[in-house]
């Protein structure tokens, strides 16, 4: 356990800043999880629609730096790779 005010301040401040981390990562997941249901789906329009959140999402996400950028680069590849199959 943290003795100092100082310490137990950190304790505090990583908890919030994991649970805003999580919820960055959350949200990027459920976009992308959209775009490949519409793509399983066959429905090109929606798939599109639901691309351009996504790479939004895949970018804030970046800017906050819960997600490095090859990676988010890498996953919007790979959606649009899928998207523009159909």
């Amino acid at each position: 356990m943290a003795h100092s005010k100082s310490a137990k301040k950190r304790i505090i401040i990583a908890e919030r800043n994991r649970e805003r981390n999580q919820a960055v990562k959350s949200r990027v997941k459920t976009m992308a999880k959209r775009v490949l249901t519409a793509v399983e789906a066959k429905d090109v329009e929606a798939a599109k629609a639901n691309l351009s959140v996504a790479y939004k999402e895949f970018d804030k996400a970046v800017t906050k730096g819960i997600l490095k950028a090859n990676t988010a680069s890498r996953k919007k590849a790979r959606l649009a790779a899928k998207v523009n199959a159909l």
